[in-house]
């Protein structure tokens, strides 16, 4: 048996975040690591208390919003968003992590990215958001692209 690498294993463990996510568009993981130790992690949903998606509908879907436009006609935060906050709410430093995530970050969370330190970010997939990707690069923010090999 192989063992995965270090990459393969968080963003597993990013999948496996993704899992409780209560979008019903996409279901997205992040998980914030540094010197091999998950320091937070997210998933996107509506926050907290107040009802999810999955349970009223998508506003998003009821009036015909593509994906990647009009960010703020949505219930939900990001995984990404989430993580953050997670890391905020109990005293967590984010600065010099690294960020494993299903998808690449949209400008959004992008830009909260760079403000809070990330230093590298590994994802399974990409997002069709240019801005994000020259913002990321202007930062000096290593983006790598990782498939996973079945367990």
């Amino acid at each position: 048996m192989t063992r995965p690498s270090w990459d393969e294993y968080f963003l597993e463990i990013a999948r496996l975040v993704a899992s409780r996510a209560t979008c019903l568009r996409r279901s997205i993981g992040a998980v914030f690591v540094r010197d091999k130790r998950v320091l937070a992690t997210g998933y996107n949903g509506a926050p907290s208390g107040l009802k999810h998606c999955d349970e009223i509908g998508c506003i998003r879907e009821r009036e015909g919003i593509p994906s990647g436009e009009r960010h703020e006609l949505c219930r939900g935060i990001h995984a990404e968003q989430n993580a953050i906050l997670q890391a905020a709410q109990f005293g967590i430093d984010l600065r010099g992590s690294t960020l494993y995530c299903t998808n690449q970050p949209c400008v959004l969370c992008a830009k909260m990215l760079i403000n809070v330190g990330v230093e590298r970010i590994v994802v399974l997939g990409g997002y069709p958001d240019k801005l994000a990707q020259e913002m990321l690069d202007e930062a000096g923010i290593e983006i790598t692209v990782k498939e996973l090999k079945p367990v």
